[in-house]
């Protein structure tokens, strides 16, 4: 009876903060969507669309710095993944920037329900953070 009752208790327990992530976001530039969803026990977020995407829906990821992947497309491309939650954030993951082609370390951390704090290292401290805004 006490291992249903703990049950029950959990299953009613809030969400953790760091769940708020979870959704359809506006980047910074280019008013690009990036969809947020779970992957497993982490993160996982695909680019939907973006100005440059608007007006060439076939572009490809052509300057990624592995010549073998200039050819995938990148609506729909994986730009983050592999985070691991804390109480308040997601970190430890990587974001895909095709801008450049490259990887960097990254933290997600919900700021509030409409508002994404999204942080990209080279390494630490060189890092840029940008503030992505939920989709309605």
């Amino acid at each position: 009876m006490s291992l249903l009752l703990l049950g029950a208790l959990l299953a009613a327990a809030p969400a953790p903060a760091a769940d708020l992530a979870i959704g359809r976001w506006k980047t910074e530039t280019k008013n690009g969507v990036v969809e947020i969803q779970r992957c497993g026990a982490s993160i996982c977020g695909r680019l939907l669309t973006s100005d440059l995407l608007r007006q060439r829906p076939d572009l490809k990821d052509g300057n990624n710095q592995n010549a073998a992947q200039r050819n995938r497309p990148l609506k729909g491309l994986l730009l983050i993944s592999g985070f691991t939650a804390e109480s308040d954030a997601w970190s430890g993951g990587q974001i895909y920037n095709p801008d450049d082609g490259k990887t960097y370390k990254a933290k997600v951390t919900p700021v509030d329900a409409n508002t994404l704090k999204v942080r990209g290292c080279v390494f630490v401290p060189l890092c840029k953070t940008q503030t992505w805004t939920r989709v309605r």
